[in-house]
């Protein structure tokens, strides 16, 4: 009866068509449960707390004046879209979200039908809706209405503009909402922010021209060609009084606000008025991160994703307890601040995550020596090569599955001049909660046939500090280095800084009976595994021996340590945190066969699937890389 009580509307709302039933007074009391809900299960099962608080208002007005599903909604990144999947019949699976088996972290279209589109990565969704919108006039359907929600930062991202541009020249009736909040996950940066901050139009203006354009356009006055004449001058009027250049009519975009994102009564009110304007259209709306839960307000960077937290008293409960290793991010941080104080030439580049891999740490220290690029990954390596080209040493780093948006850049901008950019690849591997689009899987395979690349992952914070140091010695070019989200294995993790041998791998462990070689930190699961098969054979009486490689280096190969490999064993069996066609495993099948040696290689490593959203124990037994899966796996290879 409490909860009744405590959602009055919230519970009787299973679908849109529930919430269209309202009368508009009661929508915000709507908005109201809804953030009380979001709050009160995001604080027990952590998500994406900051970001859909800032639209709750949004959401209700979009599901209540569109027709959804048959109106399309397409939302950027998905960090805003809580709400979205508690009004289209989530509400009491929403305790299940981003747990294994349970609600995807992001809205995709295998979950819901009011899910348009895959989410994940910013900056698609005006491509993507535009697509929908063509789409739906070529196949005559005039009614369906699309709308692209683009916001958190993703109008930085160089797709963004593209889809814009592309919007202007192609026939269609797309609504794009640019939900301003001055965040991604830090807070906004570049140009545009500063466009947007400052940009305004009259309200008042944009109903009379709609109302005039409907009075000309019934008398037959107002065909497409003249349409877009008076436009053009309309815009050119208008920017002659503001004293303003407006980007998006400049485009021939019709731009309307920017208007107040918490009033839900109004937005409805002005989605209502321009919803069947034909035309590309956009809609600037102000909001506010994290809005409704004051220290979200305050802190949205710290509140974007917090963990468990306590809702009453606003405290994020900290996880972390004495003596624990660090965060292979913080290592990152701390060693990069150590090597620029020491190399004037070391500078840091971040495509709008400087918290999440820790280069703030450098930010602080060292603020003009660090650059925040906004969400643009491409660029974020193409202006790491510039910088390389003339004399500095950047140190780019980027989410593994991020990266795959700048493939081209560092082909063609970085690699053949094999310029000194020390690529720095976070989340490589699985990631967990997040899902298959942040799983950072396809680095190894993809940057694998590249030529000029070195590509290394270390074993533990050492490895990676000397890797680090290694990379910005001259003459080593463009060197990547991946590592995995979480917490490393050493917490006296401070080492001296070293050189380590570029392509040159070593030997962890004596073994006559079979090898094991693994790249990166997966190989301390492998550790394990081997050591639990040794112990369990030998309490049986079958005392065996494994030898165990860290190879360091993908690329270039040890050719000496796996030439000692392809001499010594029938079995090998290599373990990756990678995909498993054409990573490391397949690059020494490669060799060992290039090489004439008869050697039967067994690769351990992901499937040719995409693994799904859950904690990292869960996933990694899935896939059957954990200390079980090896362990079977192993015992197996000795017995064949």
């Amino acid at each position: 009866m409490e909860q009744s009580r405590k959602y009055e509307l919230l519970e009787h709302i299973d679908s849109p068509a529930d919430l269209r039933r309202l009368r508009p007074d009661l929508l915000p009391q709507v908005c109201a449960e809804l953030r009380d809900d979001i709050i009160e299960e995001l604080a027990h099962n952590p998500g994406h707390l900051a970001s859909s608080l800032g639209t709750v208002e949004l959401t209700v007005a979009l599901h209540y004046v569109y027709n959804t599903p048959e109106d399309r909604i397409v939302w950027d990144v998905g960090h805003q879209a809580y709400g979205h999947k508690i009004l289209t019949g989530r509400r009491e699976a929403f305790s299940t979200n981003r747990k294994f088996h349970g609600l995807a972290p992001f809205p995709t279209p295998r979950e819901s039908e009011y899910d348009t589109f895959t989410c994940g990565h910013a900056s698609n969704s005006i491509s993507a809706a535009l697509g929908m919108s063509v789409a739906a006039l070529r196949q005559g359907n005039t009614d369906r209405k699309v709308v692209a929600v683009i916001g958190d930062g993703s109008m930085s991202g160089g797709l963004a503009f593209e889809g814009l541009n592309n919007a202007a020249s192609t026939p269609n009736n797309l609504l794009i909402i640019l939900n301003d909040n001055n965040m991604s996950i830090d807070r906004s940066v570049g140009g545009m922010k500063q466009y947007l901050l400052h940009l305004h139009t009259s309200s008042t203006y944009n109903r009379l021209r709609y109302r005039m354009s409907n009075w000309l356009g019934s008398r037959g006055w107002l065909n497409d060609e003249k349409r877009h004449r008076i436009l053009r001058f309309n815009n050119a009027l208008k920017s002659l009084l503001q004293g303003q250049q407006n980007v998006f009519e400049g485009m021939n975009i019709r731009y309307f606000g920017p208007i107040d994102g918490h009033d839900v009564e109004g937005l409805v009110r002005t989605l209502r008025e321009i919803k069947d304007m034909q035309g590309p259209k956009l809609l600037h709306v102000h909001t506010v991160k994290g809005r409704g839960f004051k220290p979200a307000e305050r802190a949205a960077t710290l509140w974007h994703a917090p963990g468990k937290f306590d809702p009453a008293h606003g405290v994020r409960l900290e996880e972390q307890t004495p003596g624990q290793p660090p965060r292979f991010q913080d290592v990152f941080g701390e060693t990069l601040l150590e090597l620029a104080q020491t190399n004037p030439a070391i500078v840091g580049v971040t495509p709008a995550m400087p918290t999440g891999c820790s280069m703030n740490i450098l930010m602080k220290a060292l603020p003009d020596r660090a650059f925040d690029v906004g969400i643009a990954e491409g660029h974020a390596v193409t202006f790491s090569a510039g910088m390389a080209k003339d004399g500095l040493i950047p140190f780019c780093n980027i989410y593994s599955a991020f990266a795959q948006r700048a493939y081209d850049n560092i082909i063609h901008d970085a690699a053949i001049l094999n310029l000194p950019v020390v690529l720095c690849l976070d989340r490589a591997g699985l990631v967990g909660e997040d899902g298959p689009t942040h799983h950072g899987v396809f680095d190894l395979a993809a940057l694998r046939p590249v030529p000029n690349v070195t590509i290394a992952s270390p074993y533990d914070e050492h490895e990676l500090r000397r890797l680090m140091y290694t990379a910005q010695l001259p003459g080593k070019g463009l060197f990547v280095i991946r590592y995995p989200r979480g917490r490393g294995y050493l917490a006296d993790w401070r080492c001296p800084l070293t050189e380590i041998p570029v392509g040159r791998g070593r030997r962890l462990k004596e073994g006559k009976d079979l090898a094991v070689v693994t790249l990166g930190p997966i190989g301390h699961v492998a550790a394990e595994a081997i050591q639990a098969v040794e112990s369990t054979l030998a309490a049986q009486g079958q005392p065996v021996a494994i030898a165990h490689y860290d190879l360091r280096f993908l690329k270039p190969l040890d050719t000496g340590l796996l030439d000692e490999i392809g001499n010594r064993f029938r079995r090998v069996v290599t373990v990756e945190d990678g995909v498993r066609a054409g990573g490391m495993g397949s690059a020494v099948l490669e060799y060992l066969s290039d090489h004439g040696y008869a050697t039967h290689v067994e690769r351990i490593g992901l499937p040719d699937t995409f693994v799904e959203h859950g904690d990292l124990p869960s996933l990694y037994h899935l896939v059957g890389l954990d200390k079980d899966g090896l362990t079977a796996i192993l015992q197996k290879q000795l017995h064949s």
